[in-house]
Formats: C-alpha cells, structure tokens, sequence
C-alpha cells in the first residue's frame, strides 16, 4: 500500500491552491493509500470548518487530517473551533512518519 504525507502551508489564504491539493489527497484515499495530510503554518486555518470544500470528502474517503499543534497555537486557533476529525500533532511524529520506509512526502 502507498503511503503520502501530503503537507499543505498555505492554507485557504493561498487561494484555491490549497483546496486543489487536499482535492489531489482527496484521489490518493480513495485508491487505498495511507494517506495523511498535514496542515502547517498558515495551512492550520484549513482545519476551520468550510475552509477547503473538498476536505470533508478527503475525510469521508478515509484520509487522515492532521493540524500542527505549535502553528496553531501561533495563529490563536482552539482546538475546539477545528473540524472533529483533525487531530493535533507535534514535530517528533510528522518526523517519525517521515522516516518510515517507502513514505511518499509532497509540500505545497
């Protein structure tokens, strides 16, 4: 099975650049990978609700949406205020799935 780290920074600030990425993650989970997307820096404010359109079929398809916890602490986001499916996480485990074997990672 492939496995993505798909990591979007920009956020729906960007535009809809952002929306198309988690469109293209959205493709990933449905042909079965193990897919996560990591939100960063700005990209944090794509885990409010009806930020990206096509993030709750992202979610709906299996894809895994996690929130970097130091940029959303930087952005004075709750946690609350996020879609329930988001789940917060720290450097040392975007770091650890970066290192898995086979692991496809893509920036945007």
């Amino acid at each position: 099975m492939d496995a993505y780290l798909l990591i979007e920074s920009g956020g729906p600030l960007a535009g809809v650049s952002g929306d198309r990425f988690v469109g293209d993650a959205h493709r990933l989970a449905r042909q079965g990978g193990d897919i996560a997307l990591l939100l960063t820096q700005d990209g944090v404010l794509g885990a409010l609700p009806d930020a990206f359109p096509r993030l709750g079929g992202y979610l709906r398809g299996g894809g895994a949406l996690w929130v970097d916890a130091f940029s959303l602490r930087q952005r004075g986001v709750a946690e609350a205020d996020m879609v329930p499916e988001a789940r917060l996480v720290d450097m040392d485990e975007v770091a650890e799935r970066l290192l898995r074997p086979g692991l496809r990672a893509v920036w945007h």
